[in-house]
């Protein structure tokens, strides 16, 4: 009698193991793939695993360890922070100098999120100190000043054809509009005349565009694409745009976010009676002028991005790649200064990766299996192992704010990019999920925590190199996932 119990019990306590072992491993969509997967009681004992020490690709769940680093290093409550200064001198109303917009790196100014502070409400700020400065007109420019941040905009792995995009903006000292410019598309009359295609802003007073796109045959849809790189101001749209396609608008990223920022503020005060000689940033500047170091400007005024808990919650929920990359940067920016006692200006991603990695083993989390490469996951040279996840998911739950970073996790039928995911589950179930998706080609990831019955699970599951649409392993990445919800579920 004993002897038929065991293998009733063991398939009881281990639901989740025999369904890797017995749904997953024999599947052949998931035979010559990569899959890695981890999960762990509130103990660290583990519950299942397959591949649990194998780095892979993370894609977007790199955002978890992205945003958590935020929350120990910067804390929830930072805001960054922007500053109007001068150079110069002012007399009788002119400023004979440059007025300065110097950046310390928020990734809300100017963008379209909620979240954000309108940007009439900033620059009213803003003009409003010009204006108690005593300045009436700028003989000089307008200057961009992005100097936080190494002039790197991305990181040199992300591939070429992700840059043009909106999920491909890099970050950069001194952003605006998500370092994102928009365009209206409308199709020609007649199949093969050229789409229309007009900027609407905020764009770079550098670029110019190029617009090959051609109307295509009904049905056709919109089948353009956009190329732009940091080496030349120049965006190139090609492709075509099916003829009964609706006028819509693209969003496509900017590298010129610093000189986008300074343009828009110069026709505010441009409208309001304060005219400049142009606009410009301080790379370009510094062709033809001696820049002035920042500690040698004159400062009139500091507005503040929200609390990074907002952002972070944004950057999760929706998962903002924008968002990850100027976190990651700025985490690394302030344990360099921990650790040299001085500020930083011009944190590059390669110093900010030693510092955080620096920064995990000193919190005594092993970096065995860990290989960050940029803040959001759109790299290709980010290798996360499952156990890792775990690993460092266990110190953010020790973290005194890991109520609301956990909340910031999107979860199956909750606003979000998990919104859909178990759609035909125990809705109490769902109640328990709180986990990052990650997507790339041939890549889908979740990572993240079930609040279970028998205490918080930590979890990874990364599959890799699939040979099949994403939508054929799907629903056996979502098995996993409701097996894990179940054996939480029951005590």
């Amino acid at each position: 009698m004993a002897l038929m119990l065991i293998p009733l019990m063991s398939f009881g306590q281990n639901r989740v193991q025999n369904y890797i072992d017995r749904q997953m491993k024999t599947d052949s969509l998931l035979i010559n793939a990569v899959v890695g997967i981890l999960a762990v009681d509130a103990d660290g004992h583990e519950i299942a695993s397959w591949n649990p020490d194998m780095p892979m690709l993370t894609a977007s769940t790199m955002k978890t360890i992205t945003t958590g680093l935020g929350y120990e290093v910067l804390g929830p409550d930072y805001r960054f922070s922007t500053r109007i200064a001068y150079d110069g001198r002012i007399e009788n109303g002119v400023l004979h100098g440059n007025l300065y917009i110097v950046g310390g790196a928020d990734p809300t100014l100017g963008s379209r999120d909620t979240i954000a502070f309108p940007v009439d409400t900033v620059f009213s700020q803003w003009a409003a100190a010009v204006q108690r400065a005593g300045i009436r007109r700028i003989a000089g420019r307008i200057v961009g000043d992005d100097r936080v941040f190494e002039e790197e905009n991305i990181p040199t792995s992300w591939s070429y054809g992700n840059i043009g995009y909106d999920y491909g903006s890099g970050t950069s000292g001194l952003s605006f509009c998500e370092n994102l410019t928009y365009f209206e598309i409308e199709a020609g009359k007649v199949e093969g005349d050229p789409a229309r295609i007009t900027p609407i802003g905020p764009h770079s007073p550098y670029m110019t565009f190029i617009n090959e796109v051609t109307t295509g045959p009904k049905g056709d849809g919109d089948n353009t694409e956009y190329y732009a790189s940091s080496i030349t101001p120049v965006g190139k749209f090609v492709g075509t745009y099916g003829i009964d396609a609706k006028p819509r608008t693209l969003a496509q990223s900017n590298k010129y976010g610093p000189a986008t920022c300074a343009s828009e503020f110069a026709a505010y005060l441009h409208e309001r009676g304060i005219g400049c000689k142009g606009v410009s940033d301080v790379r370009q500047m510094g062709y033809d002028y001696v820049v002035p170091a920042q500690k040698d400007l004159v400062y009139i005024c500091e507005t503040f991005s929200p609390e990074l808990r907002k952002i972070v919650k944004v950057t999760n929920t929706i998962s903002n790649n924008f968002f990850a990359e100027t976190i990651f940067k700025m985490v690394g920016k302030k344990l360099v200064e921990r650790e040299t006692g001085e500020e930083c200006l011009g944190i590059s991603y390669g110093r900010a990766r030693r510092a955080i990695k620096a920064y995990l083993q000193e919190r005594g989390v092993s970096t065995y299996g860990y290989t960050q490469d940029d803040g959001s996951g759109l790299s290709r040279q980010n290798y996360v192992s499952p156990r890792f996840f775990t690993r460092f998911y266990a110190m953010m739950a020790g973290s005194p704010d890991f109520e609301e970073y956990m909340a910031s996790f999107p979860g199956p039928g909750r606003p979000g990019t998990l919104r859909t995911v178990l759609a035909k589950a125990d809705p109490e179930l769902k109640k328990t999920i709180f986990a990052k998706s990650g997507s790339l080609s041939s890549v889908r990831c979740y990572a993240g925590y079930v609040d279970s019955q028998r205490g918080l699970i930590r979890f990874a599951i990364l599959t890799n190199n699939y040979d099949c649409p994403t939508s054929r392993i799907q629903p056996k990445i979502e098995g996993f996932m409701e097996e894990l919800a179940k054996y939480g579920a029951k005590l």
